[in-house]
């Protein structure tokens, strides 16, 4: 009961956060401003003698544009919603309001760790079905297996949140989202270079690139999700956040949830004991 009242706690209070309110409405000017987009796009197509088929494609890949920002926005929202979760209550001294009670501290990382995962369902539910949604009335285009991607984006985000819960149990806040949203930076750019071995044979980028989806895996988890959902069009284009130059495998989507799963250990671990 504790573990679900902590969740339930932890919930509420990321709900009441400006930064949530702030990235729904971030996302409501997704929404616009895509939609003008894909309006705008149709009506040079109805004024153009571009074949259905193209026209099919070129909107596909709009789509997967979309899809790309809600990632980021996805991403981004759960470091900053969650980064002084941990190390904020610590520094501030709130924690020891629950701490000081007869609970035991894994119930307590698990259960602020459980409620900001429901949030992050809700939010990434709202964000891909409203955009897949928004894609098929005004363009007529569905992505993929659309399950698949948002359930991949769900486990970057859920990756993420894990991160910063771990470094949260060593550094202060504002040290902590530097670290975490670094690490993230880290990844995009590694993703990045190793879409571009694929101008050069037998490039070493596609090693730079392996190398720092170890490190942090988040990047992997959404070219993985790109290729799940993307069109043919979408995917032959060599320079571009959903080329399929070099798709990570199954097992690298594995390593992340290994990877997860130690880092939420260790953030057990180090919380256990530290000092509060």
């Amino acid at each position: 009961m504790a573990f679900w009242t902590i969740a339930g706690m932890t919930f509420r209070e990321a709900a009441r956060k400006k930064i949530l309110w702030t990235a729904l409405i971030a996302g409501l000017g997704f929404f616009v401003v895509f939609g003008f987009g894909l309006h705008y796009q149709m009506a040079d197509f109805a004024r153009g003698s571009i074949p259905p088929f193209l026209q099919y494609q070129i909107v596909s890949g709009m789509l997967m544009i979309g899809l790309y920002t809600v990632d980021l926005l996805a991403v981004v929202m759960t470091i900053l919603t969650s980064v002084d979760t941990i190390s904020g209550e610590i520094d501030s001294g709130r924690i020891q309001a629950i701490a000081t009670k007869p609970i035991a501290r894994w119930q307590v990382l698990l259960g602020k760790w459980t409620g900001f995962i429901g949030m992050l369902a809700i939010y990434i539910a709202l964000m891909f079905s409203g955009t897949i949604a928004e894609a098929h009335w005004i363009g007529g285009v569905v992505p993929q297996n659309p399950v698949t991607g948002a359930l991949l984006v769900f486990l970057e985000c859920v990756l993420a949140l894990t991160v910063t819960f771990m470094f949260g149990t060593w550094f202060s806040t504002l040290t902590n989202g530097v670290i975490v949203l670094g690490l993230h930076g880290l990844a995009f750019l590694g993703g990045w270079l190793e879409q571009m071995s694929g101008f050069v044979e037998g490039s070493r980028l596609v090693t730079l690139g392996i190398v720092s989806s170890l490190v942090m895996p988040s990047e992997a988890i959404w070219r993985r999700a790109a290729f799940e959902m993307e069109s043919p069009l979408a995917g032959s284009l060599q320079f571009s956040p959903f080329a399929d130059i070099s798709v990570p495998s199954v097992a690298m989507i594995g390593y992340a949830g290994v990877f997860m799963i130690g880092a939420l250990a260790v953030a057990i671990y180090h919380f256990h004991k530290r000092d509060l």
